[in-house]
């Protein structure tokens, strides 16, 4: 199993980081750390510790107001709707949490989405996660951000319930201001080519 091999592995990391802690602050009887061992523990201490992409997540916290539009044809009727949303950090400032609550469809269906964000040190990419009260799975994203960190491109790929094969999509987001921020989804249309199919206008409170 995938996720239990993937908790496996974050609780031996955690382990042995804890340990190799503890033999440095001298908090339990532990040998003198070998060179390879002070390197293997700030390897992790690095990758665990929040930076400037994690703050710049931070800062983007507070309560919104959305204008939704959507798209479901290149050439078709544009859709528009209108909700809230509300982000917070959490995981001591490594994860950004956004709740969306907003209507689809012209206002026909009421709809709730949960997503996360953040930053791997590691990688040195932003990830996402995003579910919603119109699909049972989950939508796993990423992404990078330009030098000014106002311009973000995301990729991603969710399964087609009629065709049952995955649709590849392309996401967008760009902070016009301080408290406006615009995300843009592309996937493909009935030719196959890509067209914008949802706009979202964050608008801080």
């Amino acid at each position: 199993m995938r996720n239990t091999s993937g908790k496996i592995i974050a609780a031996a990391g955690i382990a042995l980081f804890a340990t190799l802690a503890a033999a440095q602050t001298g908090t339990q009887q532990q040998p003198q750390l070998t060179p390879e061992q002070q390197a293997e523990m700030e390897a992790w201490m690095k990758a665990g510790t929040p930076g400037a992409q994690h703050q710049a997540l931070a800062a983007t916290a507070g309560n919104y107001v959305v204008k939704v539009k959507q798209w479901h044809d290149p050439k078709g009727p544009v859709m528009e709707d209108s909700g809230t949303a509300k982000r917070t950090m959490t995981l001591g400032g490594r994860v950004m949490v956004e709740d969306l609550s907003c209507t689809m469809m012209g206002g026909m269906v009421p709809f709730t989405g949960h997503g996360m964000i953040g930053y791997d040190n590691v990688t040195g990419k932003y990830w996402g996660t995003w579910n919603d009260s119109m699909s049972t799975a989950v939508f796993l994203t990423e992404g990078t951000c330009d030098a000014s960190g106002k311009n973000c491109t995301f990729t991603g790929s969710m399964n087609d319930p009629v065709k049952k094969t995955p649709i590849k999509m392309r996401m967008t987001t760009k902070w016009p201001s301080p408290t406006t921020e615009v995300f843009e989804m592309y996937t493909p249309g009935p030719d196959g080519k890509e067209f914008r199919s949802m706009e979202i206008t964050y608008t801080k409170k």
